[in-house]
Parts: C-alpha cells; sequence; structure tokens
C-alpha cells in the first residue's frame, strides 16, 4: 500500500524557520513532482512550490527567496525548508505527490497528505 505521510509544522515567531517533510511509502519506482499547497483560514488553497523528478522547481511568488524545495528521489522524501516565515504564512500545509508510478501499468497515483499546521505568530 502506498502512503503520503507529512511531518514538520508547528508554531514558530516572526522571521524563524521550520522544515516540512513528505514521505511516501510503499511500493514506488517513481514520482513524477512532489507539491506543496498551503490554505489558510477562509482563503482558497495555493500552490506553495513544485519539484519535479527532473530537477524543475517553482515557487509561488510570496515565498520566493524564503522557501526551498528539494527532494530525496531514493527515499521517495520531498521537504520544504521555510525561511524568514512571516505571520502571512499561517496555514495548513499539504504535500502532493502527482504520478506515482506503482507499479501497475498504465496507471499512476495522486496522493495527498493529511495537512500539517504551520502558525507564526509572536
Amino acid at each position: 500500500q502506498v502512503q503520503l505521510v507529512e511531518s514538520g509544522g508547528g508554531l514558530v515567531q516572526p522571521g524563524g524557520s521550520l522544515r516540512l517533510s513528505c514521505a511516501v511509502s510503499g511500493s514506488v519506482f517513481s514520482i513524477y513532482a512532489m507539491n506543496w499547497y498551503r490554505q489558510a483560514p477562509g482563503k482558497e488553497r495555493e500552490l506553495v512550490a513544485t519539484a519535479t523528478s527532473d530537477g524543475r522547481t517553482k515557487y509561488l511568488d510570496s515565498v520566493k527567496g524564503r522557501f526551498t524545495i528539494s527532494r530525496d528521489n531514493a527515499k521517495n522524501t520531498a521537504y520544504l525548508q521555510m525561511n524568514n516565515l512571516k505571520p502571512e504564512d499561517t496555514a495548513s500545509y499539504y504535500c502532493n505527490a502527482d504520478q506515482v508510478n506503482y507499479g501497475v501499468a498504465d496507471d499512476v497515483l495522486y496522493l495527498w497528505g493529511q495537512g500539517t499546521l504551520v502558525t507564526v505568530s509572536s
């Protein structure tokens, strides 16, 4: 069974840092993209960062220069390093694994985590 688990949220003061982790376990041969989304109360979910299997990354404009997404393909794990956090970064953060090849012909999975809460407050 293929599963996705996130970790690493918490409470941090403005200007602080957190690192989120997202691990996909089970029989996985490849994952095309691993993405981090976030959703603040009363707002729509937005794509924060993407890392594709060929090494490309993309960021939401408001986090460029502060957040870094990385992947360890051997471990099927993605990370989101968040520096210089601001109160407006407060949200539930969700990891998404896009086009997971789990060995079944002509089929891929799209996985979502349960979300991890990041609160930036003094």
